[in-house]
């Protein structure tokens, strides 16, 4: 009856350890995976913020007077814009042919 005892004894204190190993695990587990998820809306926080300061930055009105101010770029017109011809010379837009093909 001693020998069964003993095994019992036995087999109930590696129960016990494999339990309190394996609630260690899962909460350890568990609080791996409230990190990620924090992390995860952290990241997702910033990727909004960094979406809508993209979409202030591009706004047609910022990137025509970064144009104008910072590379001195100015809208095109006919008085300023000089056309190529297929011989490669540069004609200017009142020498170009009109739509009906004269000038």
């Amino acid at each position: 009856m001693t020998r069964v005892s003993m095994l019992l004894l036995v087999a109930t204190v590696f129960s016990a350890l494999w339990l309190v190993h394996s609630h260690y695990e899962s909460r350890r587990i568990f609080m791996a995976l409230e990190s990620s998820r924090k992390e995860a809306k952290r990241i997702e926080v910033d990727q909004d913020r960094i979406e809508v300061e993209r979409r202030a930055q591009a706004t047609p009105l910022r990137v025509e007077k970064i144009a104008r101010q910072q590379l001195n770029m100015r809208t095109a017109s006919p008085a300023i814009t000089q056309y190529v011809n297929e011989q490669g010379a540069a004609v200017g837009a009142a020498s170009l042919p009109t739509a009906g093909g004269v000038q």
